[in-house]
């Protein structure tokens, strides 16, 4: 099959929906399909077929800066569309009206649409919006033969607010790629490592996160090291905020490939994020790189991978029970060497292996019926 993979979005950001995009692609080129990339401008040239219909513009939505499509140029998607004759479409929703849905209306009736619904709000003032995004897009969402949303809160939003039924089917990842993480050298001496991995911004919590660890006891803190891998708006706060007297690192931001390595590191390996998450595609990439136990912030997207574990989850808006969370974990061996267990054997239902042939029944299905 030639399947285009549609993004309202740059593919040079490494963040959760590209790592879906790129993951599934990858797959499905070594399947044996044909895949172009339609996206937003981008500059990386290390995949091939990729198509650059838009620039966009920055915004800060849902507790986190993200970009967005300004208008398409509407004779280059005709073009576009008009030469390669896609066999499938599959759509990241939600999008814009200014470039998927662009996309999507001038389709052939050929075409299969399909798509992921990726999001969850972080505030009443996001899901408001996202009822004025809704409106917007009209009679475009009628056109997709099958829509997956990647965790059941996701799906519960995507029926409430825009009106479409979706069935769950989680992000992959590519376990096997993950496997290959080996401790870092200079993180291998005699200290527990808690690391974080994500963007400095409010919304993952990595304020919340320095102050429950400067709260540990001195005796707990000294068999630790806290290694926050990012960079983002909350670096300088963050520093400024870490005791000195802690041993605290700030790795900056780790490249795709150093990942595995950084989360096979992990003793203890923490995402405190305080909302907005759909999945959390990192906690699954921490468990398939070895982390020995991967936390959480109590929240509804965290909840669909951890939750059949409590001890997993947290509220990391309450200093003392997150710092008492990190203690447990800590001071607890068994109850690690526990959670390690469950992770690794949860996690192969989320490799790419698994999740990418419910999508080629899904292809194949709405091709048939489009014939």
């Amino acid at each position: 099959m030639k399947i285009g993979l549609v993004l309202d979005d740059t593919l040079d950001k490494p963040d959760g929906v590209q790592q879906h995009v790129l993951t599934l692609g990858q797959w499905l080129r070594g399947e044996g399909h044909v895949v172009h990339y339609l996206v937003a401008n981008t500059e990386r040239t290390d995949i091939p077929n990729i198509h650059s219909l838009g620039k966009f513009a920055t915004v800060k939505y849902n507790q986190n800066i993200v970009r967005t499509p300004l208008p398409a140029n509407r004779g280059d998607i005709k073009r576009l569309l008009a030469a390669e004759q896609f066999d499938v479409l599959h759509v990241q929703l939600p999008y814009s009206p200014f470039l998927a849905k662009q996309i999507i209306k001038n389709a052939s009736q050929k075409t299969a649409v399909i798509g992921t619904f990726h999001i969850l709000p972080a505030s009443k003032l996001h899901g408001f919006s996202n009822r004025l995004l809704r409106l917007a897009l009209g009679k475009s969402l009628e056109r997709f033969d099958h829509i997956f949303a990647v965790s059941e809160p996701a799906v519960h939003f995507a029926r409430k607010t825009y009106g479409i039924n979706t069935s769950y089917l989680p992000n992959p990842i590519d376990v096997q790629s993950f496997r290959k993480g080996r401790r870092l050298a200079q993180y291998n001496v005699r200290k527990l490592n808690i690391v974080f991995l994500g963007r400095l911004v409010q919304r993952k919590g990595v304020l919340e996160l320095i102050g429950a660890y400067n709260a540990l006891p001195n005796e707990l803190a000294a068999q630790t090291r806290l290694i926050i891998c990012g960079k983002g708006p909350l670096k300088a706060k963050a520093k400024n905020m870490a005791r000195a007297e802690r041993n605290i690192i700030f790795a900056g931001y780790v490249s795709e490939s150093s990942k595995p390595d950084y989360l096979a590191s992990a003793d203890i390996a923490v995402f405190p994020s305080l909302g907005g998450e759909s999945f959390g595609i990192v906690l699954v990439e921490a468990m398939a790189a070895g982390a020995r136990v991967v936390i959480g912030g109590n929240n509804a997207g965290y909840k669909s991978v951890l939750g059949a574990q409590p001890y997993l989850l947290f509220n990391p808006k309450d200093q003392i029970a997150f710092t008492n969370h990190l203690s447990l974990f800590i001071t607890d061996n068994s109850l690690r060497d526990k959670m390690f267990s469950w992770q690794q054997e949860t996690v192969g239902q989320y490799d790419i292996s698994v999740v990418g042939p419910h999508l080629i029944t899904a292809y194949n299905n709405a091709l048939q019926q489009r014939k």
